[in-house]
């Protein structure tokens, strides 16, 4: 397996976003049993697939130190993905569950908790190079999935294009180069609890990836 390129993760006092810095602070010292810090990629370097996120949750990956674990759109996502057969194990809301990843990896657009879940953009701009650096360090990825329209542009600018070529739709599939983009809404409790995004909807985007990835193995 390669190995991940260490410019592809923040280091753990990364001071590039002076407010999400400050805010990281802010909680180490509240919360000193937490992880609190940019929160690192979570999967093999060698997967297909690439899951990019808009930034870790407060009291899910922030808290955990894994990302989409410790909130209710970690459920969605890794109960997804254990259907698919893109993670083995079990799901248990914490990073020692024993779950793994399966040709799958997850990232996130911003790697530091944002006050509000709400990064500026000009936090989201300077994060996008560990994005990028991310996606080099992944020689066989073919399908990277957004979660939701930040993500999805910042994807987009991650890989050179401009984001008229690609707009952001549910379920939308862009070819850009040899990756096929596959947009979704964002998995969180606010989607689902409003009816944007059903559990249907959103098992409809990964039965689309695993068909498309079987179909090209």
């Amino acid at each position: 397996m390669p190995a991940p390129d260490a410019s592809a993760e923040p280091g753990r006092d990364c001071p590039l976003c002076p407010r999400l810095a400050a805010f990281r602070e802010t909680w180490r010292a509240r919360e000193p049993d937490w992880f609190n810090a940019p929160v690192p990629s979570f999967g093999p370097a060698d997967a297909r697939l690439l899951i990019v996120g808009l930034a870790p949750g407060l009291r899910g990956a922030n808290r955990t130190g894994r990302p989409f674990t410790g909130d209710y759109a970690g459920e969605l996502l890794y109960g997804t993905l254990l259907e698919y057969g893109f993670a083995r194990g079990q799901f248990q809301a914490r990073p020692d569950d024993g779950l793994a990843l399966v040709d799958c990896r997850i990232t996130n657009a911003v790697r530091c908790v944002p006050p509000e879940n709400k990064p500026t953009s000009t936090e989201i701009t300077t994060c996008r190079t560990f994005l990028a650096a991310t996606i080099n360090t992944m020689p066989n990825l073919r399908v990277i999935v957004a979660l939701g329209r930040i993500s999805h542009e910042t994807v987009v600018a991650a890989l050179g294009i401009r984001s008229a070529v690609a707009p952001f739709a549910h379920g939308a599939l862009h070819a850009i180069g040899p990756i096929k983009l596959f947009d979704s809404y964002h998995c969180s409790r606010l989607n689902t609890n409003t009816g944007v995004l059903t559990p249907e909807m959103f098992r409809a985007v990964f039965a689309r990836i695993h068909a498309h990835l079987d179909a090209n193995s």
